[in-house]
C-alpha cells in the first residue's frame, strides 16, 4: 500500500512498499496526465530521464495503458541527453526507444530527440531551436509568467549526490537563467558531454515527478526535500520547485527511509 502525503514546499510525497506498487501507480499517473491534456490541448509533452526511469515506466506498453493511452497525441523529448550515438549503450534515447517507445504506438515524427552528429553545444542548440519552433505552434505549451516552454509533464530520476537530468552539485549550470537548453562537458558521471533543459524549463512545467528508488539514494532524498535549514549544501533535485505546475516524489522504501516526515513502523 501507498503512502501518500502533502509536504507544506516540497509537493506530494508517494511511497511504496515495493517497485511494483511504485510501476504501477507511476503509469496511472502518466496515463491520467495524458488524458488531461489530451483533452485540455489536443497533445501531450512529456520530457523523460534516463536511468531507471524507463524501466520503472514499464507498465505503460501493458494492459490497458497499451490500448487505452491516446499514444498518436504523445510528442516526446528529453531533459536531459548524453552526447553519444543513438544506438551507444549511454543514450538516454536507446534505453527510452528498446524499453518503451519501440512497444507502443507513438508517431515516430513525434520523438524528438538530440542530432548526435554534432558537438554537445551545437546539438543543445538545435534542440533549443526544435522546442522553440514547437512552443511557437503551442505543440508545447508557454509559461505564462516568463517566456520558458510549459511541458505537460517532466520526468525525473534522481542520483545518488543529488543531481537530476544533467545538473550536476555545484556546477555552473545550476547558475543559468536564460537558455532553456544548456550542455557540459565535464559531467562528474560519464559519459562527460551532456545536454540538458535548464532550471527555468523544469520549474515551468505544468507537472514534474522525480521517481527514486534505492536505499543509496536515502540521504539525498532527506536533503532534498526535509526541511534542513541553510546551512546543508542545496543539491539540485531541491532546487527542482515548480513556479505554478504540481510536482509528485514516487519513492520506494528504502529511497524513503532518511525522511523527517514520513517515520514507518516496520
Amino acid at each position: 500500500m501507498a503512502h501518500s502525503r502533502v509536504h507544506k514546499d516540497r509537493g506530494e510525497l508517494r511511497i511504496y512498499e515495493n517497485l511494483d506498487e511504485l510501476s504501477t501507480d507511476l503509469a496511472d499517473y502518466i496515463a491520467e496526465l495524458s488524458e488531461v491534456s489530451v483533452k485540455e490541448r489536443g497533445v501531450f509533452a512529456i520530457a523523460l530521464s534516463g536511468g531507471s526511469l524507463i524501466g520503472l515506466m514499464g507498465k505503460l506498453c501493458e494492459a490497458p495503458y497499451n490500448k487505452t493511452v491516446d499514444w498518436a497525441k504523445w510528442y516526446i523529448f528529453w531533459a536531459d541527453e548524453r552526447v553519444v550515438a543513438k544506438n551507444h549503450s549511454d543514450s538516454n534515447y536507446k534505453l527510452a526507444k528498446d524499453g518503451l517507445l519501440s512497444k507502443v504506438p507513438v508517431v515516430p515524427s513525434h520523438v524528438h530527440s538530440i542530432n548526435d552528429t554534432v558537438t554537445a553545444e551545437e546539438a543543445a542548440d538545435e534542440y533549443g531551436f526544435v522546442i522553440r519552433q514547437l512552443v511557437k505552434t503551442r505543440v508545447i505549451s508557454v509559461s505564462d509568467i516568463s517566456d520558458c516552454p510549459k511541458f505537460d509533464l517532466i520526468l525525473l530520476g534522481m542520483g545518488s549526490d543529488g543531481h537530476v537530468a544533467s545538473l550536476f552539485p555545484n556546477h555552473s549550470v545550476l547558475e543559468e537563467k536564460d537558455e532553456w537548453l544548456t550542455f557540459i562537458t565535464d559531467s562528474p558521471k560519464p559519459p562527460p558531454e551532456r545536454i540538458t533543459f535548464t532550471l527555468p524549463v523544469i520549474n515551468s512545467a505544468s507537472n514534474v515527478a522525480v521517481v527514486i528508488t534505492g536505499g543509496n539514494k536515502a540521504e539525498a532524498v532527506h536533503l532534498a526535500i526535509d526541511d534542513v535549514g541553510p546551512d546543508c549544501p542545496s543539491l539540485p533535485a531541491r532546487m527542482v520547485q515548480p513556479t505554478k505546475g504540481k510536482l509528485v516524489w514516487f519513492l520506494d522504501k528504502p529511497a524513503a527511509l532518511k525522511l523527517d516526515c514520513c517515520q514507518f513502523s516496520e
